[in-house]
């Protein structure tokens, strides 16, 4: 019996081969766009009332939060803790920014006609690059448990929200997590940082899914605290790419003392922009405000949507005096509202 030929086996080339795989992979969501932004983070608001200061515009008292509906602030900003009334959180026995604070804080904020982005800090203090607690509660989750714990409490946050009718339009996934999250865990500084990488982005995953199940139609922002550091923004950028996460805004803090120049910050967010599919906005800053508004609203494809004032009612260059005044910083905002078409 004569024996037919073996077919010819195929052989691609690698980079053919890979090629293929990328053409018929799934493709990545596209990124929700978001419109543009005067934003506000008044998270103090409630303390600052618990203790009778009164706000005001031209001789008028008003709500602050109307007050600056009034100049053209279109979203207000605010801070979650996870129990700041612990002995070691945020406020000790009284708990500001804890939920029900919040709840309280967005029934006013969707009132007033105005957006939300609800910031969470996944501590029960301040979390920034210099500090990242984990909450008391969480203190012994490591792993697939302190992932669990994350989209629970995400998801509960959310829940409590959208039943009183004021989800949130857009949400963070921690708050200026460049040097990680949840530490020692996801501590990126660390000698063993790719490891601590991979467990950020489990972490930041684990967040983005709670908000993509129970808030389907909030954005979801990143937020680093680079905002004149090219080269570290697109590692870090890069390596949440890398690993799946899935989010729609590039949320950059830029305090010149920490950040750079205002060369640095165009640089820098210009080159985001180009380099990313997400859109970015200067989610805190202070000084040289009307710069910073023209650097975030001036970026390419239309990718720069705008930015959020950290706390301008009683820090730093606050728009209103220490007797709750609104000063002259506060009409900028008319204007840069009317140069960059704002809402």
């Amino acid at each position: 019996m004569r024996h037919l030929p073996r077919p010819t086996r195929l052989l691609l080339p690698a980079a053919l081969l890979l090629a293929l795989l990328l053409a018929f992979a799934p493709a990545a969501p596209r990124p929700k766009r978001l419109g543009k932004v005067l934003g506000a983070d008044i998270s103090f608001l409630p303390q600052l009332e618990a203790r009778g200061m009164k706000f005001s515009d031209q001789g008028r008292e008003q709500d602050a939060i109307q007050i600056l509906k009034n100049h053209h602030f279109n979203y207000i900003r605010l801070r979650i803790f996870h129990n700041p009334a612990a002995d070691s959180g945020y406020s000790p026995g009284k708990g500001f920014c804890d939920l029900a604070h919040t709840l309280g804080m967005a029934k006013r904020v969707k009132a007033a006609g105005l957006k939300l982005l609800l910031d969470f800090h996944y501590s029960d203090t301040w979390a920034d690059p210099q500090k990242q607690f984990k909450p008391a509660a969480w203190r012994n989750l490591h792993g697939a448990a302190l992932a669990q714990a994350v989209h629970d409490y995400t998801r509960d946050v959310l829940r409590a929200l959208a039943a009183q009718g004021t989800p949130p339009d857009m949400v963070q996934v921690g708050n200026e997590i460049s040097h990680g999250m949840l530490w020692p865990d996801a501590n990126t500084q660390l000698p063993d940082s790719a490891a601590r990488y991979a467990t950020l982005a489990q972490l930041v995953k684990a967040g983005v899914a709670a908000v993509r199940e129970t808030s389907p139609r909030s954005l979801v922002m990143l937020h680093i605290a680079l905002g004149g550091q090219a080269q570290l923004s697109n590692a870090w950028l890069d390596r949440m790419q890398a690993a799946g996460v899935n989010y729609d805004v590039i949320g950059q803090s830029y305090y010149p003392k920490w950040h750079g120049t205002l060369a640095d910050l165009r640089q820098n967010l210009t080159q985001l922009a180009q380099r990313y599919p997400q859109d970015v906005v200067v989610a805190e800053y202070s000084e040289r405000k009307k710069e910073v508004n023209d650097i975030a609203f001036h970026l390419p494809g239309g990718k720069g949507r705008g930015t959020f004032i950290w706390e301008p009612l009683n820090t730093w260059e606050a728009v209103f005096d220490k007797q709750g005044q609104a000063n002259a910083l506060l009409p900028l905002y008319d204007e840069l509202a009317r140069e960059y078409k704002v809402d």
